[in-house]
């Protein structure tokens, strides 16, 4: 196994399958954050049951959480060895005239998410494991709240024009890097023989739509705020 991640190859691999894995969670929680839009009642159901569940908390939670750190370190580590390789490479080439914006400047947009990502554990992850881990509160509920607390959480942060306007760029980051990230990611796996094109538009709209459902999920609740 040591030997394997020391491999460029392995490193890619490992990188491509944490990436499919995040990019599978990031349609989940898509899926459940627009549902604060059109159904808060079921948003606080759903959030509820995620929330709450064994399974959820004790087993996918923190494999999730390894896997952003994972991914992250991967990036890092192939980031400085490709690096390394340019050095050499680019005294032959123009490196430029080789790749797209995006793929070299993934360590960017991938600093600017993991950025985003300590802001929103701060927004809202340290606090519900303050809620149920350390208050030993597991209900859901919140004084002066009706029903479940989790609609109102979510709201309530985007009241905040700099946290909203934070979150746009965020996801704009997302958008730069998801451009590059899910075709490489199928390339790695050698998955892109023959349909190349294919992904690349698949490629193109997942990184489109995902973000833009944040986005609008953010400024929806923002504007609902401000304009009340």
């Amino acid at each position: 196994m040591g030997g394997f991640f020391k491999s460029s190859i392995g490193r890619k691999v490992a990188m491509a399958l944490s990436a499919f894995f995040l990019m599978f969670f990031l349609v989940q929680h898509l899926s459940i954050n627009i549902l604060s839009v059109f159904n808060p009642d079921l948003f606080n159901e759903v959030s509820h049951f995620m929330g709450t569940n064994p399974l959820v908390q004790f087993l996918l939670q923190p494999v999730l959480i390894f896997g952003v750190v994972f991914h992250f370190v991967m990036g890092f580590i192939l980031e400085l060895k490709n690096n390394t390789a340019r050095k050499v490479s680019y005294v032959k080439t123009n490196g430029a005239s080789n790749s797209t914006w995006m793929s070299r400047n993934m360590i960017y947009s991938g600093i600017a998410i993991l950025a985003f990502i300590i802001l929103h554990f701060i927004d809202f992850w340290f606090p519900e494991i303050n809620t149920k881990f350390i208050n030993g509160d597991w209900s859901g509920t919140m004084e002066g709240v009706e029903g479940f607390r989790y609609h109102e959480e979510l709201t309530h942060k985007f009241h905040s024009h700099t946290r909203t306007i934070a979150y746009v760029i965020a996801f704009v980051f997302l958008a730069l890097h998801l451009l590059h990230g899910f075709t490489s990611a199928f390339q790695s796996m050698g998955g892109t023989a023959g349909r190349k094109k294919t992904l690349q538009n698949i490629g193109k709209a997942y990184s489109i739509i995902i973000p833009i459902g944040f986005i609008f999920v953010a400024l929806y609740h923002h504007l609902k705020y401000v304009l009340e």
